[in-house]
């Protein structure tokens, strides 16, 4: 990848992939994929179509490199709650009221963007709908996982169906997401954190039959 762009009359015109990335990523973000254009790339990014094209091949290789960008730098809250040393219940408190946060920061565009990124995709955008899907199963995965720790840790019933419950939370998670594309304060999103908290069996408490 060149890092420098020759401007008119032969000067060299610094350029930050990171920066242009961050700007792509933020326009994916409030956007969508398909209804983000090249015209609102090149203004955002700052490059003519060609030096967009040269450092990033195409605009669906944009749009992976920018879910990969979001996964690094934007759901750090997520991977913080799950991989604490505290109780589950205490670490699926933290992910929610995360989420609730991280949804609704000042600045930035409402929601996640693997939720908002492709929800209406056409047939010729079902690549990316696919990468999503991918992107929000991981997630889902990871909670289960981490309240399966939680049941051989023994803070988690031994019946506690952890997949079913992973679904749930992603769920409810995904629902926290398109709350906050509409406005939802995080305030609000709190309160349905906590709504879905108090389904969470507490710890050493037994599953009925």
């Amino acid at each position: 990848m060149e890092n420098l762009e020759k401007q008119r009359g032969g000067r060299p015109r610094a350029f930050d992939p990171d920066r242009a990335l961050d700007a792509a990523m933020h326009l994916f973000w409030e956007h969508g994929y398909e209804a983000t254009s090249l015209a609102m790339l090149r203004e955002a990014m700052g490059l003519t179509p060609p030096q967009i094209y040269n450092a990033f091949t195409d605009k669906e290789t944009l749009f992976r490199k920018a879910l990969t960008r979001y996964h690094e730098t934007e759901i750090g809250f997520a991977l913080d709650a799950l991989s604490a040393p505290v109780p589950t219940g205490e670490a699926i408190r933290r992910l929610l009221f995360g989420a609730a946060e991280a949804y609704s920061r000042p600045g930035k565009p409402g929601g996640c963007l693997f939720v908002s990124g492709a929800l209406a995709a056409s047939p010729q955008a079902q690549a990316i709908a696919d990468e999503l899907r991918t992107y929000r199963k991981a997630s889902e995965a990871a909670i289960a996982e981490r309240l399966a720790k939680g049941r051989v840790m023994g803070d988690m019933p031994e019946g506690f169906s952890v997949e079913g419950f992973a679904k749930y939370l992603a769920g409810v998670m995904n629902g926290m997401s398109i709350q906050a594309r509409d406005g939802a304060s995080a305030e609000e999103l709190r309160a349905l954190a906590q709504t879905a908290l108090a389904a969470l069996p507490a710890e050493g408490q037994s599953l009925g039959a």
